[in-house]
């Protein structure tokens, strides 16, 4: 009993002390400049509050929840990251891409809800309404992905979001704001489209919208367009004079507050029967275990959404992290937005990460801590607790063109396809063809294929090389592309060939045809003529002997010597196990550098055409010392030569 109350106690030691070690706020927080840093949080976090319950509600449009939701997932992720998050400026909360993620999963899942099928089952059976199902779908979607996002961070292998790439990540958000783009067209023209949630979804949207927009509600329209209209505009504005102006202008409160006068004041739902926020929740729910039945379900759309919103965290928050040099921790980032997606999905939330546009107004504000992110927390408090009511006659109409306002960013980003192009072809293909797959097939399955057809791309760079003949830039000790310079100079005889990728089973018949090409000549041919040897090195070939040792020999066995430069000594004991050096094959080929080797090479031929004792001849071997920069060789010469080639 005693020592099961003593593992007790050091298990609880353990845990606590883990945790400690994890809450990054205690780091910080003694060393805060209260009189230099409170006034400048204090009017980040006000400003960055505002925008966060207007995006909130915004974004919980594209969940398919109602709007009061969007304030849990703008409160809890933003307390959860004061403690554990390292960057001082990101803004923790919704994000369109993964607010429209968690939307596409739900609404697959709530297809199977009696009001749409007519029929019910165990799993939808306690939920009163449709709206309620689609709640608890997203908060359990919301909990799986924060599980793991926090399992990578304590495992620290959160290094597998380097697999989603920067051209990829874009091509993806920009087809992503497509669909948040698409995804918002029923509310502006106010018409009653039915959810969709397999692959070709986003044409099947756009059908059913063009079907029936002879059915759209002019009052919401046009209220979309002005607020549209005018919050681009200012945000234009903002984005030019962001220098000058000493706060962005919060263009998006100041339209949420005139539309609601607007629509209270004229009754705009009765008059005119436009659709509104409706009733407010007052204060939180109480926390709610998950559905397994949805992990089981929706376990591939949790990755990704994980992956998804940790790389976009991530990348907003290493450019504040350079700008204003301060260090970041990526596992200790997936952990704090794991246990903040945690939490939110426990009180009804929905997945976050962070908003660019939320983020630049907490920074360009004047944010220089988190405690401007507790501050907006407040703010948002404010309303769940005391005034949501006010924002109850606000027309969901006038939050989808909110919700619009933020994508121009996203959207811009097809410029990105002739700076890809002239950057890397392999790159802009990426863009492209993950762009295809993410608006063809949906977000969780378009982003699967574009991360296989990503690494399909490496292995196609590697297969096809960019293989090149090398010469001299102005008899200098630099070799280049003799494509690329005017003034090049070749060692007659001498042929400098440059394969940059591994070479291995994929690739050895391209660059055996490419090495022949820069040659000139087919050694096999020459070979079979002067000797009938063919039968031979087919023999070798069958024994399974390394790919590249026949290719080599072949250019042994008709007099041109060949020499391999560049190899690190790693390399060359994997090729000693290999047996990949014998009586044709020797260590004395290796060169460290290419000129290096056209010395060598250089002092042969010389030495060839110059007299020498007949002992000499006998004998058939000379020692070189060649001196580059204090290194010495000593290789083994023969007399008798015809040509050279050198393998870079």
């Amino acid at each position: 009993m005693l020592l099961r109350k003593i593992i007790k106690r050091e298990t609880d030691i353990i845990r606590h002390s883990w945790i400690i070690s994890k809450c990054v706020l205690a780091s910080w927080l003694p060393g805060y400049r209260l009189k230099e840093w409170l006034l400048s949080d204090i009017v980040s976090g006000i400003s960055t509050g505002i925008v966060s319950i207007l995006q909130g509600l915004a974004f919980a449009l594209l969940v398919t929840v109602p709007p009061g939701y969007g304030l849990y997932a703008a409160f809890f992720p933003t307390v959860i990251y004061l403690f554990f998050g390292t960057s001082k400026h990101i803004s923790a909360g919704p994000f369109p891409i993964l607010s429209t993620m968690v939307g596409a999963a739900t609404i697959r899942l709530a297809q199977s809800f009696p009001e749409n099928t007519g029929s019910s089952n165990n799993s939808t059976s306690n939920f009163p309404s449709l709206d309620d199902y689609k709640v608890m779908v997203a908060a359990s979607i919301t909990m799986l992905s924060g599980v793991i996002q926090l399992a990578l961070g304590i495992l620290r292998i959160g290094f597998v979001v380097i697999y989603l790439s920067e051209s990829l990540i874009s091509g993806f958000t920009t087809a992503a704001a497509l669909h948040v783009l698409v995804s918002q067209l029923k509310f502006i023209f106010q018409l009653t489209v039915p959810s969709h949630g397999d692959p070709f979804s986003f044409f099947k949207v756009l059908y059913s919208v063009f079907s029936q927009i002879e059915k759209t509600n002019i009052a919401d329209l046009v209220t979309a367009l002005i607020v549209l209209l005018v919050v681009s505009i200012f945000k234009e504005i903002n984005q030019r004079f962001k220098d000058k102006l000493p706060v962005p202008i919060p263009i998006e409160f100041i339209m949420t507050v005139i539309a609601t006068g607007v629509s209270y004041g004229f009754d705009f739902q009765k008059r005119f029967n436009v659709s509104v926020v409706g009733t407010m929740n007052v204060g939180f729910e109480s926390p709610k275990a998950p559905n397994v039945t949805v992990f089981q379900e929706t376990i591939g759309d949790c990755f990704a959404i994980a992956m998804v919103g940790f790389a976009v965290a991530f990348s907003v928050a290493c450019v504040y992290s350079l700008k204003h040099d301060y260090p970041l921790d990526g596992n200790q980032e997936l952990i704090a937005l794991g246990l903040s997606n945690i939490v939110s999905g426990a009180f009804r939330g929905f997945a976050g990460s962070t908003a660019l546009s939320r983020s630049a107004v907490q920074e360009s504000t004047g944010g220089k801590t988190q405690i401007a992110g507790l501050i907006s927390a407040i703010v948002v408090l404010i309303v769940i607790l005391a005034i949501g009511f006010l924002l109850e006659p606000l027309q969901r109409s006038v939050l989808a063109a909110l919700a619009l306002g933020n994508l121009k960013g996203m959207l811009m980003q097809f410029t990105e396809i002739c700076r890809l192009w002239r950057k890397d072809k392999y790159d802009c293909l990426i863009w492209v063809m993950t762009c295809i797959f993410t608006i063809v097939l949906g977000l969780a399955l378009g982003l699967a294929a574009s991360v296989a057809f990503q690494l399909l791309t490496i292995v196609f760079r590697t297969q096809f090389p960019k293989c090149s003949t090398l010469a001299n830039i102005g008899r200098s000790n630099i070799y280049k592309n003799k494509k690329d310079y005017y003034d090049m100079y070749e060692l007659k005889g001498v042929k400098i060939f440059r394969c940059p990728s591994p070479i291995y089973f994929a690739n050895i018949g391209f660059f055996r045809q490419k090495l022949i090409d820069a040659v000139g000549f087919s050694p096999l041919r020459i070979l079979r003529k002067r000797n009938k040897a063919l039968r031979k090195i087919r023999k070798l070939q069958k024994q399974g002997l390394l790919q590249v040792t026949p290719i080599l020999q072949e250019f042994i066995r008709i007099k041109v010597d060949v020499y391999i430069v560049g190899v690190d000594d790693d390399f060359v004991e994997k090729l000693n196990r290999y047996a990949f050096f014998d009586g044709e094959v020797k260590t004395s080929i290796l060169f460290l550098t290419i000129h290096d080797a056209v010395l060598h090479i250089s002092m042969k031929k010389d030495y060839s055409t110059s007299e020498f004792k007949p002992s000499q001849e006998k004998d058939g071997k000379i020692d070189f010392t060649i001196n580059t920069n204090g290194g010495l060789r000593n290789r083994e010469y023969q007399v008798r030569f015809f040509n050279r080639f050198i393998f870079t």
